[in-house]
């Protein structure tokens, strides 16, 4: 009984030690997992902004189309002939006009 006693007499510095591990993986996990975040987020916001008429887009939900109007943040995309459904700047997920143009010129 007496030996058991003896070997926990020195847990102070392991104990500190224990803590600046976990604060380590702290400061780990918010540069890989919350800087990227940030920073797609602030990608997408400045796409976003930058959307011009006549661009070729993707929705969130797959819908592909071209811009016809933007009006503040709500975009109108024409993904038929004279068929029009409205969706917000933030359900546009990504830009496609370059994408399908080099597809049809591989086509021909």
């Amino acid at each position: 009984m007496g030996f058991i006693f003896l070997q926990s007499g020195g847990a102070g510095a392991a104990g500190m030690m224990n803590l600046v591990f976990i604060a380590l993986i702290f400061v780990v996990f918010y540069f890989f997992m919350t800087c990227p975040q940030a920073k797609k987020q602030k990608e997408q916001r400045q796409f976003a902004e930058n959307l011009e008429k006549g661009e070729e887009v993707v929705t969130a939900s797959g819908i592909i189309g071209r811009i016809n109007k933007i009006e503040g943040n709500i975009v109108t995309l024409e993904v038929g002939t004279k068929t029009y459904i409205r969706v917000t700047k933030n359900a546009i997920n990504k830009e496609m006009t370059d994408s399908l143009d080099k597809m049809a010129e591989n086509s021909n």
